[in-house]
């Protein structure tokens, strides 16, 4: 009994020994599977959300976009935006859309932005002046310049598109906050 004792922890322990680098070799290459991706290390994603309420209006926006940080100076990215605008007894509006934005931040605390965005509107108009649609696109160049701390830029941006009465935006100067994670 002693000695099959003898022989199965000798086994045991010759098995273990031979199976060791095995399994810090897999260690190893269990690490370098799990290293990020360096595109994804300099992506950040962020956006905006919007809800407003009042005496029957409703306004609901959601606009998530995506940044690609090329160095500590200039990004570019995608956006995409969907609103609900409702006046009751008035009209009823749904818009979305794109764009594309492109930053420029000559120092740490100042961003300079340049946006373009598509946007599809369509309207529906029941009121005092009968029932109509009115489905549009509308796109907006806009010029921008905000305060960046961390990841959050305060600004105001100009719509070099902007056409008095016609269109989404009822000013050419909109101020925005821009948040990156």
């Amino acid at each position: 009994m002693k000695k099959n004792l003898i022989l199965f922890l000798t086994k045991s322990l010759f098995f273990a020994f031979l199976i060791t680098p095995f399994l810090v070799v897999n260690a190893q290459e269990d690490s370098s599977i799990k290293t990020k991706n360096p595109f994804w290390e300099n992506v950040q994603f962020g956006g905006g959300l919007g809800l407003g309420f009042g005496s029957n209006f409703t306004n609901i926006t959601v606009a998530p976009s995506g940044i690609y940080n090329f160095n500590e100076y200039f990004s570019a990215g995608l956006g995409l935006q969907y609103s609900y605008v409702k006046q009751k007894g008035y009209y009823q509006s749904n818009i979305y859309g794109g764009s594309i934005i492109a930053l420029f931040n000559p120092i740490r605390e100042i961003q300079i932005s340049t946006e373009i965005e598509q946007l599809r509107v369509n309207s529906k108009y029941d009121g005092f002046y009968g029932n109509f649609n009115d489905d549009f696109w509308n796109t907006a160049l806009f010029i921008g310049a905000g305060y960046r701390t961390n990841n959050v830029t305060l600004g105001v941006r100009y719509n070099v598109l902007h056409k008095d009465n016609d269109g989404v935006y009822a000013d050419a100067l909109i101020p925005f906050v821009r948040v990156y994670f």
